[in-house]
């Protein structure tokens, strides 16, 4: 899909996309709660979708109505058979979430694209090999066999938050009680304090016992309080409501008091109205696509905490540098540091999505100011399928093309 853009000045109010991250999150724990519940607020993205797939290969069915998906749990999660097969697509969260879910006996695969299984997994890996479960990964699967026991989980701080979150969902339920210990620097902090809102939610504890160590009782139960009355909403979501922010649109239904990393977004955007910035993204590396376009519209900045950049669906600081250079802006890579000069320009050709969602977005936010023309732009359906409907409504200038293809 290519969309081209002419230079428009967009204005209006936008409900924010729900938030794909803890729609993920609260997705799983419904599974976890025998019975019916009623989730609020989803998004048919890409990355629920792939979500909805691997709770139904564990034998738990969803129903769309509207905005809502019914979750039917009869037995709970943990229903897989010998040769279950579990399809993450092109899924991070739900590869990382799932895969400890699969180790309660019986052989089990998750699949997904090249790509993901690109992606940094050694931290499985690790703690697979450790306790005697198999773990074998090739170029589309990753066939994993063993049991999860509770015990000590030692785990690096700085890789992804995912794998905290993934063994959070699973060890509640064992027989005993656990501690997730992580080492050297903690980053994404918040996202682990998402999982655990997600987890409080449906009546599961784990808490801090110290700002690395989190306790995680066993033979715990998940399940929404009866004043729930079944049902719980996904807010809106700060990370796909930056680009929004960043093109000058209100935007509706975000939360202040967010556990979300990406609502400094907001405090970023206004330090770099102001001139040349210092940001750490080690929190928030997702905004990192977008904090760089909005530089290069204004004074520029560097960026610090950049190095996970490198392993999200494209490697982002490379792509952005490819395709800001097409703007005539400067971006100096370095392992955990990105500089990117301001004074963008009309592109002098056409762009390039590098089949990610955020760096499609990104580059959106320059054309809608300078004009240009985004190849490979149905990568947005990832996270936001409607974004470009979204921009019409807010009097953007664009066009849409189907049969446009990514090179």
């Amino acid at each position: 899909m290519i969309v081209r853009f002419r230079p428009s000045a967009l204005s209006g109010t936008v409900k924010a996309p729900p938030s794909k991250s803890m729609a993920h999150r609260l997705l799983i724990c419904a599974a976890h709660s025998l019975g019916r519940t009623l989730v609020h607020g989803v998004s048919p993205s890409q990355d629920v979708l792939a979500t909805l797939d691997c709770l139904a290969a564990l034998g738990v069915s969803s129903e769309w109505h509207g905005d809502t998906v019914e979750i039917l749990s009869p037995q709970g999660l943990h229903t897989g058979q010998e040769g279950t097969s579990l399809p993450c697509r092109e899924s991070g969260s739900t590869l990382r979430f799932f895969l400890p879910q699969c180790l309660f006996g019986p052989p089990m695969t998750l699949t997904g694209t090249p790509r993901l299984m690109e992606r940094p997994q050694s931290v499985y890996e690790t703690l697979c090999r450790q306790r005697g479960i198999r773990f074998e990964q090739g170029r589309t699967a990753i066939q994993v066999q063993g049991v999860l026991e509770p015990g000590i989980f030692r785990l690096p701080g700085d890789v992804s938050s995912q794998f905290v979150s993934g063994l959070l969902f699973a060890l509640p339920e064992l027989t005993g009680d656990s501690q997730i210990q992580l080492t050297g620097p903690v980053e994404s902090r918040s996202y682990i304090q998402m999982t655990l809102s997600a987890l409080e939610t449906f009546g599961v504890q784990a808490t801090w016992k110290d700002t690395r160590t989190i306790h995680v009782p066993g033979k715990q139960t998940f399940g929404l309080p009866s004043g729930a009355n079944g049902a719980v909403c996904v807010e809106g979501d700060w990370s796909n409501g930056a680009f929004l922010l960043a093109l000058g649109l209100q935007v509706s239904g975000l939360w202040q008091d967010s556990l979300q990393g990406d609502k400094i977004c907001a405090a970023h955007f206004a330090a770099l109205d102001q001139g040349p910035a210092l940001i750490d993204l080690s929190d928030c590396p997702d905004l990192g696509p977008v904090l760089m376009a909005y530089a290069a519209l204004h004074h520029g900045a560097q960026f610090t905490g950049t190095r996970r950049l490198a392993i999200k669906e494209s490697d982002r600081g490379a792509a952005m540098q490819t395709e800001l250079a097409r703007f005539g802006v400067q971006v100096d890579l370095d392992w955990n540091q990105i500089t990117v000069s301001g004074g963008a320009r009309y592109p002098d050709g056409p762009l390039f999505g590098h089949n990610d969602h955020r760096i499609v977005m990104a580059l959106s936010v320059l054309c809608a100011r300078l004009g240009g023309e985004i190849r490979g732009a149905e990568a947005v359906a990832k996270s936001y399928p409607d974004f470009f409907d979204r921009l019409l409504d807010c009097n953007a200038d664009l066009e849409v093309i189907q049969d446009g293809v990514d090179q």
